[in-house]
């Protein structure tokens, strides 16, 4: 299986780097407009036209190489599942929290500061 995977990972970056020099390789549109007044030569190594068609078919076809190859690496890595480690802290039960009972009064606030009935009996006198 880790053979596969590493042919398919090869397969893929052959793919991607054919992409890259093929889309470099490919004239742009508005290559031909410079080279109607005389600073390049509008022919090629497969003629006028012919290097559109055989240049797009063939990024065409290393792009569904790279994606076919993208979707088997996915699909491989999907399979893998890692064992589980025995002290993983998702493992281990939650401990049980009883409510704390309902406050009443001032107790009730947060960030209220509760004064004893005894301490404010003696600061009244």
């Amino acid at each position: 299986m880790q053979f596969f995977a590493n042919l398919v990972l090869i397969v893929q970056l052959l793919s991607a780097l054919a992409i890259i020099g093929l889309v470099l390789v490919q004239h742009g549109k508005g290559a031909d407009m410079g080279a109607s007044f005389g600073s390049g030569a509008s022919g090629s190594l497969f003629g006028a036209t012919g290097s559109a068609n055989f240049l797009s078919r063939s990024t065409a076809v290393a792009a569904t190489l790279f994606f076919g190859c993208t979707l088997a690496l996915a699909f491989l890595a999907n399979g893998r599942t890692a064992a589980p480690a025995a002290d993983s802290i998702l493992d281990r039960a939650a401990p049980v929290v009883a409510p704390a009972p309902a406050a009443s009064g001032a107790a009730a606030i947060p960030g209220a500061a509760v004064v004893a009935p005894a301490a404010s009996a003696a600061a009244s006198r």
